[in-house]
């Protein structure tokens, strides 16, 4: 978990975040110094470090009132890629989420097939803009992204990014129709 002590690295954070994008060629929400240093002081952001070198980072994010939460800003240093630190990374940012907001719905935006693979893996589902929060200030940080012609062209419901969203309600025991739950609460007051 990263703390306030390690501010030190937003800097090298946001170039590597910069830098991935260009080699990449996809949009990403710019994110500033103050930004991800907030995040760090919150408890709301992961860095893995090896020694005091830089290896990777993200952080989460609440919306909606807490109705959201966004896992964001996930990157690897070139050095650290293929290693597995990006899954674990990605592991402890959705644990962070549903420990601290156990009832919010969870959201990832992505262009990076390895990403996708890891929601799917953590119960994400593919869904529609729409579905995701409607919390202005969230959909402001698509501002920075290069591809945010194409979320505004189409009312924000497409993008180039990939929306994946885990609603704990569909991962908490089976839901029994309201009916059967009435049938059976009569038969239990008997």
């Amino acid at each position: 978990m990263a703390g306030p002590e390690h501010e030190v690295y937003v800097d090298t954070i946001l170039r590597t975040i910069a830098d991935a994008a260009k080699v990449r060629g996809t949009g990403i929400a710019k994110r500033t110094h103050e930004y991800l240093a907030t995040k760090m002081k919150e408890a709301k952001a992961v860095i893995a470090l090896r020694g005091d070198t830089f290896a990777g980072f993200s952080y989460i994010e609440t919306w909606g009132n807490k109705q959201y939460v966004t896992t964001s800003g996930l990157i690897v240093h070139p050095d650290f890629r293929h290693l597995g630190v990006a899954k674990r990374i990605k592991d402890m940012t959705f644990t962070l989420a549903r420990t601290r907001w156990p009832h919010a719905k969870i959201f990832s935006l992505t262009s990076g097939a390895a990403v996708m693979a890891m929601n799917t893996q953590l119960g994400y589902q593919p869904v529609t803009f729409a579905d995701l929060t409607d919390d202005e200030t969230f959909w402001r940080g698509c501002e920075g992204c290069v591809n945010v012609d194409v979320l505004k062209r189409t009312g924000r419901k497409y993008c180039i990014c990939t929306a994946m969203l885990y609603d704990p309600e569909e991962h908490l025991p089976a839901k029994l129709p309201q009916e059967v739950l009435e049938r059976i609460k009569k038969i239990d007051q008997k």
